[in-house]
Parts: structure tokens; C-alpha cells; sequence
């Protein structure tokens, strides 16, 4: 009866939304009695009556906007069930009507009158006068300030998330509890009292430089609500008088966490100033491009509940508990509610359970509790030297998971194994190209000769030799023969423009170029580098030995120099030693088992890193090589007929490219597929879900990562089904192989927030 806001139900009048105050008569409070259920039964029922409640929709239109029901669980025990839609009620109205029932009960517990006084105003009196006051130079002066302040703000605060962001918010959520002990809070309240700050702004400060850590960004935009009571005969209504601000932080040029203060009070005092203007009117007037996925302006909520406001917890004779939402409902993507309390720091952090799992929330809760400790204990740190992990989580990330100690052949190059693979089986077929092939021992006999050629034209340990050769026997042959002789490859593609080919000769410094006639006439071969057409040296090559040349080559000498594009655009040059490449194949072999009964397709471009395990891996596991065709790597037709046709076992494709496999492919063609590596570009999870759905086990598909500079990849991830995340993993390191994700500071990133 006294407030006029819970009887308020909202019409529609041209268009627009009118208040309509309901004329007070009568309210029955439903009771459930569960008191005969056993005390299991009562407090399931008890659960799934809230969930019930917190569930059932309200008609704003036609009402009732306020509802409550009692549970009678015993002649002494009962639970409250109160559910009010938030366009009539906010956090401090529950203040209000708890204070008020709390009266209310103790007056009539005693057979006496109401002592509360009535009302001067009513919430829609609050309305008229916001509506008045907020035109000409006061609206005009308030949108300058949050326009100013909001001027190139980031849309969304890209957090790394456990599931992908859906296209529709559901609001489905969940929180996490926070408890801070109170010797921590008074020495943050101490610190506000230094800097002239409040616990709030100490509070907020500490939550946006967490924010900024997760998601790698120093411009943080955080909402928070603030009670919008600004009037003293507001103080005692019922109603939604709460406003949201929009506090928008600096953390650019790793300031101290005490110069940080400075600027989140900076915002934080120039918000309230300007705290008039409803968020709705500002969304209106800013007009950011609106989308399903989120909320506008930010997604990130901050609130400190103010005890002042909060329930009574008790009533006369009665003692009560909260039990807290029942809704599981988030209205952002993640919401911070503290309150400090006579036992220290009490709260929660909300999620939405379509982002987060629970266990990457009570990592967050823990990392703030760290990001807290340190503020309290040196306001002058700057934010950079701010650790997150626990001496648990950092010994995990920096140690545990990068236990990838293994045996290898660490003293044997490329060559050397290729050679005891010939010895093993010479006879099986090593390599094939079109209608051509050559077995392992007629395949190390050719390389050889030519090894033997090289030595004489003075290519010995590290000496660079370039090869510009069309996919083909011979540039197997050639890759061999190379390093057979000591030298290092500098594989140079034909179809690079013939710019790039003259500086990757000159800069290269090759002392020996492997090519054709055809081809030689579009490079520009530099003074002192010797040519050798592969065709026209046939004759000369059967001259020479047959057997393994002694090269001396070792582990640590250069096997190949192969060119990228660089952060520049400008090519470089990349260097690796056989060491590097021959732990990567023995991890991968261990890994996936390749076989004798295995064919390879060779289709990567050889000036492409992902080259040298097509090549190499094969050639020294019995398995057969099969080279496809010149640019036969972007016809997925003809991809799978030579899977087909070869008997394919192993491929490779960068993930554009096996988009377009997948969707041409037909999978019964391609029976004899055991495993697919992906690398090269980000793996989308929608095409490991459509290639799952094409490919059925024991079809694997593999998401390898790595720079040319680390030798082909470092890292490796078995997909299965990754629907539900955000993104596919690269996985862990390979063998003998340490694997950081560094934040600016060049700190470890903790658990989850890598993404």
C-alpha cells in the first residue's frame, strides 16, 4: 500500500510506455506447506520452487511486477520466496522494504499501529521531476562529458573465453564466492585514506588492472551502478532510481598502482558529477553499432553494496538467512559484486556460463585476491611487475607443463637417418612423382652421385646451395644431395616473382645453384655463384660413386636457409641446423607412429617450413613419399584422386585450403586417410566441427604450430570435437621444447587467460 511503485504496471500509449498505478486492494500471500515431506524432499522442493519462481516471467503490462510466496517447512520454519521485476525495484528498494517489513512486524508482533510515516512523494513523482529537470543546458552539458569521456572507446573487452561468444546473449549464469580477510581490507582502506580514495575506487582500480592483464588491453571500460537517490525524499521509495556509469580507464604507460588510483578517482569523481543522465538516454544519444551477441558500451560489471542499504537480518523473534538468487542469470558478461563487511571483504563474481567454465572464474577470483595483496602491500609497483599466480599455478605453467625431456638421435643429421632407412629397406619404394618412382637404394645412389658432384664444386659443411627446381624426383634427389655433401639447402620456389628470387640469391650468398636450363634464364644468378643445370649434368653425375659420402657434417650444422615474408614484408632468411629438425621428427614420429605401410603426400611448396617434414619424416620411416603435381596443392579434386589413386595416408593443409578439401572431398574416395596436420593459419573451430562431420574417426586431424625460426612447429593439439570452445588450442610443446605465453612485461600468462 505504501509504495506505489509495486502496484505500478507499464501500458502502451502511441507508441510509448506509461506508468499505471493500480489503486491498492488487498495482497494475499501464498503459502505451500512442505512440511509433511521428508527433510530431502524439503529441500529439493524447496530448490526447484525458487527455481520455479525465479523462472516464471513477468507481464509488464498487465502485472503483478512484485511477488511473493511462503514455503512452510515446520511450525517454525519457512522460506520467503520474493521475486520483483527490476523496471519497479533496484539493490537499494530491497534495503528499503526489508527495513520497512521489519517495522512493520514488530509494531503489529505487539497489536500496535504502523509507525512508519506516510509518504511525501511517490516514485512517478521522481519521474515527472527527472523528465524536467534533464532539458536545455543541463541535458546538453551532462552529454558533452560522457561523449568526451567515451570518444573512441573499444566496443567490446575482449576477454579470452572458454566457449565462443553466441550470436544471442541467453543470460544463463552462474558466480563464484569471494572472501577477502579483514586485516587485507582495512589495509585497502587505508591506502583510500592516503590517496584521498575511496574503498570503491581501490576496489575498481585493482579489478580493471586484472581486466586489462586478461584481455591485453589498457583501455578498460567497466560499468557500475550508483544509487541515483540524489534527493533526500527519494531515500525511503521503493523503485528503480539506480543509474549505470560507464567508467572508462587509462592503464597505458605502466603506471604505478598509486598513480593508477589517481586517475580511476579522476573518472570515478567525474562520472558522479555527471550522473544524471540515464544510461538508456546515453546508449540513445551515443548510438553504438547494438548487437544480440552483448551489452553496449561494456560488458563488465563492478558494484559495492553499500550495508546502509542492505536487508535487515532479522526480525523481532525470527532469525533469518538469505538463500540468495535462485535465477542463475547473468546479465553481463562477467559482474563483480563486494561488500565489506565486520569479517573482511564478502562477494561474488557472476559469469555468463556460455563464455566461462567455473574453474576459469575461481582462477580469476584468485588471481584478483593476488592483484589485491600486492596493492595493499606496495601502491608504488607499477602495474607491469603485478603477479598473478601463485607460487602452485606458476610452478604448473612454467615448469610442469614444459617437462618435455625425451631422448633423440641428437648427435645424427637429416641425411644420416634417410641413410640407415636405405640400408634397412632398399628396395622399397622411397618416392614417386606422377608415373615415375624410385626405391629407397636407387634414391640414395642418385643423391650420392650428386653429393659426391657438390663435393668437387667445392660445397662442404654449411656451404648454402640454392635449389630452384619444380616439384619432381629430382628435387628430392637435390634436397638429399645437398645435405649428403654437407651444404644447406636455400629451396628457391620458381613462381616467386623474379625480384624476390634475385635478392634471396644475392642475400643468401649460395655458392652452388641447382636448377634447369629453362628455369635459369629468369634469375639473376650473382657473380661467383656457379649454376648447374640438373638435366644437363645427368652424364657426368653417373660417373660418380655410389656410396655415402663422409661429409663431416654434424647436429649442429646448418641444414637448410629457408625465406619469409618477415614482420617487414622484406624476406629473411631463417636458419636452421639438423638438431632442431631432427627432434621434430622423432617427437612426431613417437607422436603418430608412421609406418612402412604409410604414404605421405608431398604437397606443400618447398619454400614453405611445413616442406621439411613432408620430405624428411617419410624418408626416414620406410613410409613412401608421393610428390603431387606443380600447384596440384589448390585443386582438391585432384587431391583426391591421388589419395585415392597413391593409397594417402598422411597430408597436410593449411586450414583455407582444407576448407575447401572438406567441402569437395568425398570421404569414401578417401578410405585410406589415418591422419591430416594443420598449420600455417588459425584453426576455426566450425571447420573442425564440419570436417568431423565428413571425416569419421579413425580419421585424425591434427593443429600444429610454430615459427620457421623454431624449427617447423613447437606445438601440437589431437582435435576432437571443439564445438564448444572459443578457439581450437595449439596445445603443448613438442619434445625438448619450452613453450611461454608472455604478457608486455614478459611475465608468464597464468592458466586460461592466453586464451
Amino acid at each position: 500500500r505504501r509504495h506505489e511503485a509495486l502496484r505500478t504496471t507499464f501500458a502502451e500509449v502511441d507508441g510509448s510506455p506509461v506508468q499505471v498505478v493500480a489503486p491498492f486492494d488487498g495482497f494475499v500471500l501464498p503459502v505451500e506447506d512442505l512440511s509433511g515431506l521428508g527433510e530431502a524432499d524439503r529441500e529439493a522442493a524447496v530448490r526447484r520452487r525458487a527455481g520455479e519462481e525465479a523462472r516464471r516471467p513477468f507481464d509488464l503490462s498487465a502485472g503483478p511486477l512484485f511477488r511473493a510466496a511462503l514455503l512452510r517447512l515446520g511450525a517454525e520454519d519457512h522460506v520467503l520466496l520474493l521475486s520483483v521485476h527490476h523496471i519497479v525495484s533496484d539493490g537499494w528498494s530491497m534495503g528499503v522494504l526489508f527495513r520497512e517489513l521489519s517495522a512493520l512486524y514488530a509494531a503489529y508482533r505487539e497489536g500496535g499501529e504502523s509507525p512508519l510515516a506516510e509518504l511525501g512523494v511517490q516514485y512517478a513523482d521522481h519521474a515527472v521531476w527527472q523528465r524536467e529537470q534533464l532539458v536545455g543546458e543541463v541535458l546538453d552539458r551532462q552529454l558533452a562529458y560522457w561523449r568526451e569521456h567515451l570518444a573512441g572507446a573499444p566496443e567490446l573487452l575482449e576477454l579470452p573465453t572458454d566457449h565462443p561468444r553466441p550470436a544471442v546473449q541467453t543470460f544463463r549464469g552462474a558466480a563464484v564466492p569471494m572472501e577477502l580477510s579483514l586485516e587485507l581490507l582495512e589495509r585497502l582502506q587505508a591506502l583510500g585514506r592516503s590517496e584521498g580514495a575511496t574503498l570503491y575506487m581501490v576496489l575498481l582500480g585493482a579489478f580493471q588492472v586484472l581486466l586489462s592483464k586478461y584481455s591485453g588491453s589498457e583501455d578498460i571500460v567497466v560499468g557500475s551502478p550508483i544509487a541515483g537517490r540524489t534527493r533526500g525524499e527519494v531515500e525511503g521509495l521503493i523503485g528503480f532510481f539506480v543509474n549505470t556509469l560507464v567508467l572508462r580507464t587509462d592503464l597505458s604507460g605502466d603506471p604505478s598502482l598509486r598513480e593508477l588510483l589517481g586517475r580511476v578517482r579522476q573518472v570515478t569523481l567525474g562520472a558522479y558529477k555527471h550522473q544524471e543522465l540515464p544510461f538508456e538516454r546515453l546508449v540513445a544519444e551515443l548510438q553504438p553499432e547494438r548487437s544480440l551477441s552483448h551489452s553496449p558500451l561494456f560488458q563488465v560489471m563492478f558494484t559495492m553494496n553499500n550495508t546502509e542499504g542492505a536487508a535487515a537480518d532479522s526480525l523481532p523473534g525470527l532469525s533469518i538467512t538469505p538463500m540468495g538468487s535462485a535465477g542463475g542469470s547473468a546479465k553481463f558478461d562477467l559482474t563483480l559484486a563486494l561488500e565489506a563487511t565486520a569479517l573482511g571483504l564478502r562477494g561474488e563474481l557472476a559469469y555468463s556460463t556460455d563464455l566461462f567454465e567455473r574453474a576459469t572464474i575461481e582462477r580469476m577470483v584468485a588471481h584478483l585476491g593476488a592483484v589485491l595483496e600486492q596493492v595493499a602491500a606496495d601502491a608504488d609497483l607499477p602495474v607491469s611487475a603485478l603477479e598473478l599466480m601463485g607460487s602452485a599455478e606458476r610452478a604448473r605453467v612454467v615448469e610442469e607443463w614444459n617437462r618435455t625431456e625425451a631422448e633423440y638421435p641428437s648427435d645424427r643429421c637429416l641425411h644420416h637417418l634417410f641413410e640407415a632407412q636405405a640400408a634397412r629397406t632398399p628396395d622399397a619404394a622411397a618416392v614417386v612423382f606422377e608415373e615415375e618412382s624410385l626405391s629407397y637404394g636407387a634414391l640414395n645412389a642418385r643423391a650420392n652421385r650428386l653429393a659426391h658432384h657438390l663435393r668437387r664444386l667445392g660445397v662442404g659443411r654449411e656451404v648454402r646451395v640454392g635449389l630452384c627446381l619444380e616439384r619432381s624426383l629430382e628435387m628430392v634427389v637435390g634436397l638429399l644431395g645437398i645435405l649428403k655433401a654437407g651444404g644447406a639447402y636455400v629451396p628457391l620456389d620458381p613462381g616467386y616473382p623474379a625480384e624476390r628470387l634475385a635478392f634471396m640469391l644475392a642475400d643468401s650468398g649460395v655458392k652452388v645453384l641447382l636448377t634447369r636450363e629453362e628455369l635459369q634464364e629468369a634469375l639473376a644468378v650473382p657473380e661467383g655463384t656457379e649454376a648447374v643445370d640438373m638435366a644437363g649434368v645427368e652424364a657426368e653425375l653417373a660417373g660418380e660413386p655410389a656410396e655415402n659420402p663422409d661429409n663431416g657434417a654434424t647436429s649442429d650444422g646448418l641444414a637448410y636457409v629457408i625465406y619469409t615474408s618477415g614482420s617487414t614484408g622484406r624476406p629473411k632468411g631463417v636458419m636452421n641446423a639438423h638438431r632442431g629438425i631432427v627432434n621434430r621428427l622423432a617427437w612426431m614420429q613417437a607422436e603418430y607412429g608412421l609406418g612402412a605401410e604409410d604414404v605421405v603426400l608431398q604437397k606443400t611448396p618447398f619454400s614453405f617450413d611445413v616442406s621439411v617434414w613432408e620430405f624428411f619424416w617419410p624418408l626416414q620411416q620406410g613410409a613412401c613419399l608421393v610428390m603431387a603435381r606443380p600447384e596440384g596443392h589448390r585443386d582438391p579434386a585432384y587431391l583426391q584422386e591421388v589419395i585415392e589413386r597413391r593409397g594417402v595416408t598422411t597430408l597436410h593443409f593449411v586450414p583455407s585450403m582444407l576448407q575447401a578439401f572438406v567441402e569437395a572431398a568425398d570421404a569414401e574416395r578417401c578410405a585410406t586417410l589415418k591422419r591430416v596436420i594443420c598449420s600455417g593459419e588459425a584453426l576455426p573451430v566450425a571447420l573442425v566441427e564440419r570436417f568431423r562431420e565428413r571425416f569419421a574417426a579413425p580419421v585424425g586431424l591434427h593443429n600444429l604450430y610454430g615459427p620457421t625460426e623454431a624449427a617447423v612447429d613447437v606445438s601440437f593439439w589431437a582435435c576432437e570435437r571443439e564445438g564448444g570452445r572459443a578457439a581450437v588450442p595449439i596445445g603443448r610443446p613438442v619434445w625438448n621444447t619450452r613453450l611461454y605465453v608472455l604478457d608486455r612485461g614478459l611475465k608468464p600468462v597464468p592458466v586460461g587467460v592466453a586464451g
